[in-house]
């Protein structure tokens, strides 16, 4: 257990900073699930999810949810999926 008010406060700033990063990659599961359906289905409306799930994508690498090139290569291996 953590000992000074440094790491008491540090401690709480990890667990605030655990959901939040646990939130935006449960809706970036939740966006690539709906467009590998989406896929399968109606290619216009995987095209709208897919534009989605890029921009979240963008947006987790640059709050370092997620690396770079995490995103990157899952963007590019969803876009010859929708091809």
């Amino acid at each position: 257990m953590a000992q000074t008010k440094s790491a008491i406060k540090e401690l709480r700033k990890t667990k605030k900073r655990t959901i939040h990063n646990k939130a935006i990659k449960a809706y970036l599961n939740y966006l690539e699930k709906k467009f590998l359906k989406a896929v399968a289905k109606d290619k216009k409306e995987a095209k709208a999810i897919y534009n989605k799930l890029q921009q979240a994508l963008d947006k987790a690498a640059k709050v370092n949810v997620l690396k770079k090139n995490t995103a990157s290569r899952k963007k590019s291996r969803l876009a010859k999926k929708l091809k």
